[in-house]
């Protein structure tokens, strides 16, 4: 999928990078896999807004995506690539042998017509979910179980992967998008290949309208804030505010905010690179 570059011939067109939807097949989703998707503007169960900035954008369905794929040794043929409005990635429609209708998150390169497995004996092509213990060393994947039977939960973004770089005894290593070197149970599922739409992080909105769709509501910078709102604001004139902090007065840019004693502190072997 390539990116489109459109004409400037407005403000909001001048600096829009649109993605393009080649790749997409149907426009339609499954009906019996969505559910309503409510939006709650940043506010909690109370009604108090717990998050700011957050509000208004376009109705959406929210896709039910299976990150199991615990329909082991039964195919599951690829119906169709869709958009999915809530994630960055394309989704993938499959139909299983037995009748059973699902969604997954669509890996870079499979087509529509491909016949996808998921179990310990399937072979690790694209699109096929296995044990790290099964996986070839070296081989790119995405959608990683971070515990066995929870469901993916690593690497399933537009166009992240991981790779598997070692495996001994009952832990396989897996170098992670951030650089990271890490330990997690080889009895966890993975899936083979990467995720689709890699160039959604060339994108560009081109205008704040485009935001507001998405439900993102304007900021407001710290520094242009009363001293009563924000640490970093107040001053005379054009204020700097400061060490950058956050509203309750954390310190960022460099500020550590990791628990000292992460529970699985342990089982990272090298820290992402900063």
């Amino acid at each position: 999928m390539a990116l489109k570059k459109l004409r400037p011939i407005t403000p909001g067109t001048r600096h829009r990078f649109a993605p393009g939807f080649s790749d997409i097949t149907e426009s339609k989703p499954e009906k019996s896999l969505l559910t309503t998707l409510k939006k709650s503007g940043g506010r909690n169960s109370q009604g108090t807004m717990t998050m700011r900035y957050i509000g208004g954008g376009h109705k959406q369905k929210l896709r039910e995506i299976d990150f199991k794929r615990s329909k082991a040794g039964i195919p599951a043929v690829v119906q169709s690539i869709e958009y999915d409005p809530t994630r960055t990635a394309r989704v993938a429609k499959l139909y299983y042998a037995d009748g059973f209708k699902t969604y997954i998150v669509a890996p870079q390169g499979i087509t529509v017509g491909q016949t996808l497995m998921s179990g310990e004996n399937v072979a690790p092509e694209v699109g096929n979910a296995l044990p790290l213990s099964k996986i070839p060393v070296g081989t790119i994947v995405h959608n990683v179980e971070i515990r066995p039977g929870k469901g993916a939960s690593i690497a399933r973004s537009a166009g992240t992967f991981v790779q598997l770089v070692a495996r001994e005894g009952e832990y396989a290593t897996l170098k992670m998008p951030s650089g990271e070197m890490r330990l997690v149970l080889a009895k966890c599922i993975a899936t083979v290949g990467t995720v689709s739409n890699q160039e959604h992080m060339n994108e560009s909105v081109g205008k704040a309208g485009r935001s507001r769709w998405r439900g993102v509501r304007p900021r407001t910078r710290p520094v242009a804030m009363n001293p009563v709102d924000h640490p970093m604001g107040g001053g005379e004139g054009r204020a700097s505010g400061g060490h950058p902090r956050s509203r309750n007065g954390l310190l960022s840019k460099g500020k550590k905010t990791r628990h000292p004693k992460k529970y699985s502190d342990g089982l990272i072997i090298a820290r992402r690179k900063k």
